[in-house]
């Protein structure tokens, strides 16, 4: 990666005397884009039309038979059109290459920093190899035993990020949201009066019919599905606007519901290769009836967004491609060194209950948890949390037990 573009992106990630001690190298994984990308479709044209029109999160059992029906759909054009991949994208065939990775660059040990999958690789990594383990972070962690399995029968009767807690990981997230926006009044659009009351409000329109900004129509699963996107607290001024303008608009109810509105850009194979591996790796349900159960639960325990956990990687259900190398365990080999984990206290993509779950699971591992909202410290700015990670990575020590770190400052600040 360019290191001028890298630090212009995330100049706090790694800091300067971090660069001054290790040369960064990165790769694709197995499936990724350049490294024998999974390619489902045959042009770019057939894959941003038929992605952009792909169903969002079924609503309600209404909705759940369509998206069953393309989620099956898209499973067999990635088993007609993909080729050999499919069936060597383990992250444990990953975790191999990486060993490679490691070899050419003369390490005899690996120094590692992974982030969100990044863990998972490094999980496996450090049980394939754990002698070859120099340094480890783990930033924005993982359950490795519930990714993977599922605990006792959750692998055939819970969808991947229901077992993750992703739902209410989302749902922590967004109430800090709220609350950071309140607290920090004309900074942040949403602010004025009740935001909680304000978004219910905003929600249960869209439930009715779509809301209109500018000509614009957004549905109900649009509208949860934006403010379920809360892993770069950077955009939550950005977020605060578009709710208030929401709010603004919901008075009106339009005469027809339009059809839904999904956007095209869809960067590189990235849902491709998100599928090949997850569905390599994971035991899931494989019966649509089992989706549809856990639906109708999650959205008594979350009303807005438990159905986005459910149906994330159906998928999978329909998945005809198998990776008879995956790793599924012991997660606890004595490793050379100690992990390091760390997790914002409000993740909305990894939970801090999957991340202390995982690094309980390791043979030695430390939790640091950063006192933010967002997902991993690559959008959770914490200088101490950067301080934290370079003097692990430089020593394979742990800090001491029990500290924690803040952010450097609020989103709307």
């Amino acid at each position: 990666m360019d290191r001028l573009r890298e630090r212009a992106r995330w100049p706090w990630l790694f800091s300067d005397e971090l660069r001054a001690r290790f040369d960064l190298v990165s790769w694709d994984p197995r499936s990724v884009s350049r490294s024998a990308g999974t390619q489902c479709f045959t042009s770019p044209a057939e894959q941003a039309s038929y992605l952009g029109s792909f169903p969002g999160t079924p609503t309600d059992p209404n909705d759940e038979p369509a998206f069953f029906a393309a989620s099956a759909d898209i499973a067999d054009r990635c088993a007609r059109n993909a080729g050999p991949i499919l069936h060597h994208a383990s992250t444990a065939n990953t975790a191999r290459d990486l060993d490679l990775l490691r070899r050419a660059v003369g390490d005899e040990a690996l120094t590692f920093h992974g982030i969100s999958y990044g863990t998972q690789v490094g999980a496996v990594y450090a049980n394939m190899f754990p002698g070859r383990v120099r340094a480890m972070a783990f930033d924005g962690s993982l359950d490795f035993e519930g990714n993977v399995n599922g605990h006792g029968a959750d692998g055939v009767n819970l969808p991947l990020d229901t077992r993750q807690g992703v739902a209410a990981g989302i749902a922590e997230t967004f109430d800090t949201f709220l609350r950071d926006c309140s607290a920090a009044g004309p900074r942040c659009a949403f602010a004025a009066g009740d935001p909680k009351l304000k978004w219910i409000a905003v929600a249960e329109r869209a439930r009715l019919a779509p809301i209109t900004i500018d000509g614009t129509p957004w549905t109900f699963s649009q509208v949860v599905s934006a403010a379920g996107s809360l892993s770069r607290p950077e955009t939550y001024p950005d977020l605060a606007i578009l709710l208030q303008n929401l709010f603004d608009s919901a008075t009106v109810l339009p005469t027809r519901t339009p059809d839904a509105l999904f956007s095209s850009e869809h960067p590189a194979n990235r849902v491709e290769a998100f599928y090949t591996i997850q569905c390599s790796d994971s035991t899931v349900p494989r019966d649509p009836a089992v989706y549809s159960r856990v639906a109708a639960t999650e959205d008594l325990q979350s009303r807005y967004f438990g159905r986005t956990a459910v149906f994330n990687a159906t998928p999978c259900a329909f998945w005809q491609a198998e990776d008879l190398d995956r790793y599924t365990g012991p997660w606890n080999r004595e490793t050379a060194a100690p992990i390091l984990v760390l997790n914002s206290r409000y993740d909305p993509a990894t939970p801090l209950r999957g991340a202390k779950a995982g690094a309980a699971q390791l043979n030695r591992a430390q939790v640091v948890v950063i006192e933010g909202a967002g997902h991993s410290s690559m959008y959770v700015q914490s200088t101490c949390a950067e301080h934290l990670k370079r003097d692990y990575l430089f020593t394979a020590q742990l800090p001491p037990a029990g500290i924690s770190c803040g952010i450097d400052r609020s989103p709307f600040s």
